[in-house]
């Protein structure tokens, strides 16, 4: 009978450990571990994507008007001859054309000291005039003289300077066709082009339902892959009001600005135009937002390490944030990673 006692007690003792080392189990796993993040006040843009060719504000090819013996000349910055990718200054010299008979013909200095006749002539017919010396009739045609010599002599300048290539805007060289020095080429050579893109512009087409929130004005970010750590800054500059009826799109132009050029012609760039942005306000990431019957929510961390599942109202958002207008105040312990298995007040485990 003590036996029989003795085991039934050793079996209640066993019982009771068992019970209780399965309850701290049981507890120990609903603790389920999770990453927070507190909730902070940032800034936050709304974007519409696109994507579009960089091109250069302004381009020229650069073609000789006459035929003449091909000069390249010195580029003042670097003592040397002017190669590609080299900046030029509006009006400088890229290439000059020697042609004797060419000058001849013009016979610029003639025409100087004949203005400069007619000029003295014009003077002194004027001040005979005032005199009663001469009759406005011989006034008038010692005017019309030096008119048509200053005439002949400005076009003789203009004759003369095309013989010089040169440089309409300040620009960078991008096309430089090979001569060789001193050697005749003919009229209408194409013998350099020449790109400013310190501003550039892209051709969008955006969807038709975008048409209410895009206007002319509005700031623009712009990337390219290959300089993805720096963002340029642009602006829409033109907006059809018209949708095309085969695309159901819209067109535009961005302007971009770009004074160090890193961006270059013909690149590939993603333009995001900001339709909307705020200041100091609640921002948490779009991944931790789930969706209930209820609405959207979220989780964070009570005091007493249980999870509780916050009803919010979102305002503006982008590709990876969202602006949240109710439900969320600054410091709430937001759960961002293990969220996905929670339910209202189940125990949490903060890792980090």
């Amino acid at each position: 009978m003590k036996n029989f006692k003795l085991t039934a007690l050793i079996i209640l003792v066993a019982a009771v450990v068992s019970c209780n080392n399965q309850q701290q189990a049981g507890e120990t796993e609903l603790a389920v571990p999770v990453s927070i993040e507190n909730v902070t006040l940032h800034n936050i843009q709304q974007f519409i994507n696109t994507t579009g060719t960089a091109r250069a504000n302004q381009e020229v090819e650069l073609n000789t008007e006459i035929a003449g013996d091909y000069h390249l000349q010195n580029n003042p910055a670097t003592g040397r001859k002017f190669k590609l990718g080299d900046r030029v200054q509006k009006g400088q010299v890229i290439v000059r054309l020697e042609d004797v008979e060419y000058v001849n013909n013009i016979a610029l200095d003639a025409k100087k000291l004949n203005l400069e006749i007619s000029q003295d002539e014009y003077e002194k017919q004027k001040s005979l005039y005032e005199k009663g010396g001469v009759t406005l009739y011989e006034l008038r045609n010692s005017e019309v003289s030096k008119t048509n010599a200053a005439y002949d002599f400005e076009s003789a300048q203009i004759s003369l300077a095309k013989m010089n290539v040169t440089a309409p805007f300040s620009g960078v060289i991008t096309e430089l066709p090979y001569f060789t020095e001193d050697t005749r080429v003919a009229a209408n050579s194409h013998v350099a082009s020449l790109m400013n893109y310190d501003k550039m512009y892209m051709d969008i087409n955006l969807p038709e339902k975008n048409i209410s929130e895009v206007e002319v004005g509005q700031q623009v970010l712009v990337t390219n892959y290959t300089i993805s750590e720096d963002t340029l800054s642009g602006k829409v500059t033109e907006l059809s009001p018209a949708i095309s009826t085969e695309t159901r799109t819209f067109s535009g132009v961005i302007e971009i600005d770009n004074p160090q050029r890193k961006l270059r012609p013909g690149m590939f760039v993603k333009a995001d135009i900001v339709t909307a942005s705020k200041e100091s306000t609640i921002v948490i990431p779009k991944d931790v937002i789930l969706s209930g019957n209820r609405g959207k929510y979220v989780f964070v961390v009570e005091r007493n390490n249980a999870a509780d599942d916050r009803r919010i109202t979102t305002g503006i958002e982008n590709q990876d944030y969202v602006e949240v207008v109710e439900g969320l105040k600054k410091n709430d312990r937001l759960i961002v990673k293990g969220f996905e298995t929670l339910r209202d007040d189940s125990k949490v485990k903060v890792i980090r």
